[in-house]
C-alpha cells in the first residue's frame, strides 16, 4: 500500500502537469519494484485524477448539461475518436512500452522538446472548434505512450492552432473525460471475468481505490497550480526538466 500511496501522490501531480504521469508511473515502479500490472495501476489512479477534473470544472460541466450543450459535447467526443483508434490498432505496441524503461526516458525527452517549442508559439485567442478539437485528440493519441504528456501534447497542439489559454486547458481536462471512463470500465469487466473473486484480488482492489482518492486530492492542487502556468508565459519551463529526467533514466536504469 505504501508504493501505491507513493505513486499516487506521484499521479496527482504528474497528471495535469506536463511531465507525463504515465511516463513518470513506469519509472517510479521500476525503481520501487512494484509488481502491479501498469496499466491497471496507470488506469486506477487516472481515475482518481479524472474526480479532480470534474471537481475543478464542475461549473463547465454543469453548464454543458444545464444548456444541453450538443455541440460542445461532440467537440469532446471527436477529440477521442483519434487516441481510441490509435489504441486498439496498436494495443500491443503500446502495451509493451510500459516495460521499456528506457524508452519512456526518451519519450519524456520528446515531451520536453515540444514543451520547450510551445515558448516560441504565439499565443491566440481562438475558441475550440471541431478542427481544433481534432488537432487536439491527436495530441491526445500521441500521449498514449508512456513519457509523452497527454496535458503537454494537447495544450501544445492548441497552442499551435492560437486557441485561447483559458478555453485550451479546460477542453485539455474535459476531453480525457471519455477515455479514462472507459478504459477504467474495461478494467473492471476484464477483472470481473477473470478469477477476481477471490479475497486477494478483492484487497488489490481496495488498494487501487485508496491510491485514487489520494490522486484525486493532489490532482486538485497541481491543477490548479498548470492553470497558471498556462495563463502565464512559464509553461514551457517543464520541458527542461522532462529533458533532464529522460536523460537521467536513460543513463542510469538498466
Amino acid at each position: 500500500m505504501t508504493d501505491v500511496a507513493i505513486l499516487a501522490v506521484l499521479q496527482g501531480v504528474a497528471e495535469f502537469l506536463p511531465i507525463s504521469s504515465s511516463g513518470h508511473l513506469v519509472i517510479a515502479q521500476h525503481l520501487l519494484g512494484v509488481e502491479e500490472p501498469g496499466l491497471r495501476l496507470d488506469i486506477a489512479l487516472h481515475f482518481g485524477t479524472l474526480l479532480s477534473v470534474f471537481a475543478f470544472y464542475r461549473r463547465a460541466i454543469w453548464r454543458i448539461v444545464r444548456d444541453l450543450d450538443w455541440r460542445y459535447a461532440l467537440k469532446i467526443v471527436a477529440s477521442a475518436l483519434p487516441a481510441v483508434a490509435a489504441y486498439f490498432c496498436f494495443k500491443g505496441f503500446i502495451d509493451g512500452l510500459f516495460e521499456n524503461v528506457r524508452m519512456v526516458g526518451a519519450l519524456l525527452m520528446f515531451t520536453g522538446a515540444v514543451l520547450i517549442g510551445t515558448r516560441y508559439m504565439p499565443r491566440g485567442s481562438a475558441d475550440v472548434g471541431f478542427a481544433r478539437a481534432v488537432l487536439m485528440g491527436l495530441g491526445q493519441a500521441i500521449a498514449l505512450l508512456p513519457g509523452i504528456s497527454r496535458s503537454g501534447m494537447t495544450i501544445a497542439c492548441a497552442r499551435a492552432g492560437r486557441v485561447d489559454p483559458d478555453r485550451s486547458a479546460e477542453f485539455s481536462f474535459l476531453m480525457a473525460a471519455p477515455l479514462i471512463i472507459g478504459g477504467t470500465l474495461l478494467e473492471i469487466v476484464k477483472s470481473a471475468t477473470a478469477t477476481s473473486a477471490s479475497a486477494e484480488a478483492s484487497s488489490s482492489w481496495w488498494t487501487l481505490a485508496a491510491g485514487a482518492a489520494i490522486a484525486a486530492a493532489v490532482g486538485y492542487v497541481s491543477l490548479a497550480v498548470l492553470i497558471k502556468a498556462v495563463r502565464g508565459k512559464w509553461f514551457w519551463l517543464f520541458g527542461p526538466y522532462c529533458l533532464a529526467a529522460g536523460l537521467v533514466t536513460i543513463l542510469l536504469v538498466r
